[in-house]
């Protein structure tokens, strides 16, 4: 599948486009350590069905890159819905439906909570993503924490430099962590860590998992979002909040309380055995859910 390059705020995104260009609006976004590979077949599947299908990498993933090199190389959430936000501009989509999961649905539960006009409906895996980062400092229960080593990893040059050195043999374990029940080949597995290549990856992912614990400052130009998701905005748009019941790092269980920060039109759906990569593991689901929304 051709990749398409488009010039979007502070990014040049690569993307991938599917289907006709009049359909029905959707955006896809991928996760950490993922990319748009996780919509292999979740986005011929729209396009079948006459959408409209834009699946882009990420900041820091894949061909995607900063047009300056003075511009932090920020993960932060609200960057992150930035983003989309300019990529939607640029692409000259007035309202679509969004598709996320982990740091993609994070983007799309941004757009959705401050831009809802722009947003026909959301399909959010782990529900409302928005980080409390205000109240990062509040422990987990124990058998949460231990799943977020990681992240705790990632707060220290020590960690930095193993993502560094070791990024594939590292975000592939994470993917066996992640998805017990998921076998995947190592070809799978590859087309997806070509991704992490990417010159800004470890400088992005870094930052993400600093920022989200208060730890380093955020990128001054996207202060003004950061505030509003402070403020743990609703999201008021028609949604479908998707989980795993076999997601490794994000229980089931831990998100059923996420849909008191919706209103309106509101479904939730567990998908038994599925893991944290609930679009590739569970792509006819997915799309599903897509579709209702693009209806």
């Amino acid at each position: 599948m051709e990749v398409n390059f488009i010039d979007a705020g502070i990014l040049n995104v690569a993307y991938q486009e599917w289907g006709p260009p009049a359909g029905r609006a959707v955006i896809l976004l991928h996760g950490f350590p993922y990319d748009i590979h996780a919509y292999d077949e979740v986005a011929p599947c729209l396009a079948a069905a006459g959408c409209r299908v834009i699946v882009p990498y990420l900041r820091g993933y894949g061909p995607t890159r900063f047009l300056s090199a003075a511009t932090p190389r920020s993960g932060e959430q609200a960057a992150l819905g930035d983003d989309l936000r300019a990529l939607m501009d640029a692409l000259g989509m007035e309202r679509a439906v969004l598709g996320g999961y982990d740091w993609g649905g994070r983007a799309a539960c941004v757009v959705a909570a401050l831009w809802p006009e722009r947003v026909a409906g959301l399909v959010s895996c782990n529900g409302y993503n928005i980080q409390n980062i205000a109240g990062s400092n509040r422990p987990a229960p124990p058998e949460m924490e231990h799943k977020f080593w990681y992240q705790y990893y990632f707060h220290s040059e020590r960690g930095r430099a193993g993502l560094e050195a070791n990024r594939h043999p590292y975000c592939k374990l994470l993917w066996r962590l992640w998805s017990p029940n998921w076998t995947f080949d190592d070809a799978t597995y590859d087309r997806t860590a070509a991704s992490f290549e990417n010159p800004d990856f470890v400088a992005v992912v870094i930052h993400s998992y600093r920022h989200r614990y208060a730890l380093v400052a955020g990128d001054p130009a996207v202060a003004e979002i950061e505030a509003r998701l402070a403020e743990r905005p609703l999201i008021t748009v028609p949604t479908i909040a998707m989980d795993g019941a076999g997601d490794g790092v994000m229980s089931s269980q831990g998100c059923a309380g996420h849909e008191r920060f919706f209103s309106g039109a509101y479904r939730r759906d567990v998908i038994p055995s599925v893991g944290h990569n609930l679009p590739q593991e569970a792509p006819e689901a997915f799309a599903d859910a897509v579709l209702s929304m693009a209806e």
